[in-house]
């Protein structure tokens, strides 16, 4: 599918969106859009330390390998609330995510960073598309994100596709960690995420959680982050699962392979329940 691109001339502003967001009910097709949004962004030095602290960051001179997700929030926001997306805001799941660090994120920028959606596919509950996010720079692609999103409004012909798990590797323990209750208006200040299921447990109720839920992203931040010198400067890739959502407030564990260059990893909580597995490995080319 070819993409329409459009440039914009700054990063658009999230409470229109939000509000958009919030009106938006029932599918309104059955096809993903051509459209794909395309801005020159830097990055924040203050909203930079205050996502190392809040995922546990060093401060090494380096982007974090998630925060490009936050870079483009404001962009996805937009490409997902516009006229022609057909599914609601409100009601998708972030199922999976996987990053590709091709080179060293060195820098604040300037980037230019584009989203789009591709990959309409049938699902057991529904469907799956994937929002692609790419950072580059003047030398061409910097860092890439595939969020697999499942909205469970549309049915598609066709067998969903076979999940291929991996072989299991041996995991320990190498952190752990308390989620606070407030963990998730903490990281929606910094990411813009302001997502009702996160805030506050009235409005998680809503959605039918008892109470509110970490961000994934955050779980993957705080996750990659202590696996540490485990990942390299560059040439990797970080895919996970989300499982069980993280109840706050609430504790959780991270096991790990040991270091070499792919592993696998897992986030556990309470009796050893699955809240996010995962797997780093070498970016293979050619791709």
């Amino acid at each position: 599918m070819l993409t329409d691109w459009q440039e914009l001339p700054r990063a658009p502003a999230l409470p229109g969106l939000f509000a958009r967001a919030a009106l938006r009910r029932g599918n309104r097709g059955r096809t993903l859009p051509g459209l794909g949004l395309a801005c020159s962004l830097s990055v924040d030095p203050d909203n930079l330390a205050r996502y190392r602290t809040l995922c546990g960051f060093a401060d090494d001179g380096r982007l974090p390998p998630t925060y490009p997700h936050i870079l483009a929030f404001a962009l996805q926001m937009r490409l997902l609330t516009a006229r022609d997306f057909p599914f609601p805001l409100l009601g998708l799941v972030h199922l999976e995510n996987r990053i590709r660090v091709l080179r060293t994120l060195g820098g604040l920028g300037p980037f230019r960073v584009s989203v789009h959606t591709e990959r309409l596919l049938p699902h057991e509950k529904g469907v799956t598309f994937s929002i692609i996010t790419r950072l580059e720079d003047q030398l061409g692609l910097l860092w890439e994100g595939d969020s697999r999103i499942l909205y469970r409004g549309l049915r598609l012909d066709g067998t969903p596709p076979a999940r291929v798990e991996p072989q299991p590797l041996p995991l320990e323990e190498i952190a752990h960690w308390r989620a606070p209750a407030d963990i998730g208006r903490r990281y929606a200040r910094v990411a813009g995420d302001f997502n009702p299921i996160h805030l506050a447990a009235p409005t998680a109720r809503l959605f039918g959680f008892p109470r509110a839920i970490a961000h994934g992203l955050w779980n993957k931040g705080r996750a990659l982050a202590a696996l540490g010198e485990r990942l390299p400067d560059s040439g990797y890739e970080v895919e996970v699962r989300f499982q069980k959502p993280v109840l706050l407030p609430g504790e959780v564990r991270l096991l790990a392979s040991t270091p070499a260059p792919e592993g696998q990893f897992a986030l556990r909580g309470r009796d050893d329940l699955p809240h996010m597995s995962g797997a780093w490995r070498p970016i293979e080319t050619p791709r």
